[in-house]
């Protein structure tokens, strides 16, 4: 949605290298990498392409980035970053239901954590998306009970793990160059969106959130409320993720293709 949106007013890419960036980032958030090593990549990708825009504005749309953002700073010191949140349920039942053999199936989630396990004598897997979706540090808590997650568990701490890496990320760089704000906000509210466009320094037209009455990049347009299990499952793992997202008090909602 964000990348139809902002293709008006600037160079927009959803997902950029994907391929690169995906395996790129999981490697970081597991040390399989050095941080030089992904910052000369980064240089040759997202850098390179920003510095031969024709445009003023150069975006990337994708969760895939939210795993290098120290990088990215570093690299381009005057990047804005925004930190998109959706309400997890939603997240967690759409990824389970319309990306299921893309993300953490149990066969290729099996053969990333065998890698990370044994680097030195278990070969990574290619660059497709479906094996390069992180499997936990092993300093954290969930390490242990992750191995025998369900597909759907692994995709709800996916959607916890990945926005606390990006609230610590974005705490360490100024107020100024970040911004969080709700899905829900932009669909609802004329003025969260005014307040994106403000802080990338885009001018704001009416005709903009009309864009967002309808959702964008859907591959099955369906949807329906998690299930009770499903429901209980996912407060498990990522009930206080939730919470801290200012979601734990809101109804969970249906969309409306």
């Amino acid at each position: 949605m964000l990348h139809k949106v902002l293709s008006t007013d600037a160079e927009m890419q959803h997902e950029y290298m994907v391929q690169i960036t995906q395996p790129l980032a999981v490697r970081r958030y597991l040390d399989l990498i050095e941080p030089r090593k992904a910052l000369k990549i980064l240089g040759e990708t997202h850098a390179a392409a920003v510095g031969y825009s024709a445009s003023s504005h150069w975006g990337d749309s994708s969760n895939k980035v939210s795993w290098l953002i120290p990088e990215l700073a570093e690299l381009l010191p005057s990047a804005k970053f925004i930190h998109l949140v959706r309400d997890g349920r939603k997240v967690a039942g759409s990824y389970f239901r319309k990306l299921s053999e893309e993300c953490y199936d149990d066969r290729s989630t099996g053969i990333l954590q065998s890698h990370y396990d044994n680097p030195s004598h278990t070969a990574a897997p290619p660059p497709e998306k479906k094996y390069w979706w992180p499997v936990p540090r092993r300093d954290d808590p969930a390490a242990c009970a992750f191995r025998s997650y369900s597909q759907f568990e692994r995709i709800c701490w996916h959607w916890a793990e990945i926005n606390r890496v990006i609230i610590a990320s974005l705490a360490a760089l100024p107020r100024d160059q970040h911004l969080f704000v709700r899905l829900e906000e932009l669909r609802d509210s004329p003025e969260a969106l005014k307040g994106l466009y403000d802080f990338l320094n885009l001018p704001y037209r009416d005709d903009r959130f009309a864009a967002f009455a309808k959702p964008h990049n859907v591959n099955k347009p369906e949807d329906r409320l998690l299930d009770a299990r499903e429901r209980a499952r996912f407060d498990v793992v990522a009930g206080a993720m939730m919470q801290r997202l200012g979601y734990a008090e809101r109804a969970e909602y249906v969309v409306n293709y």
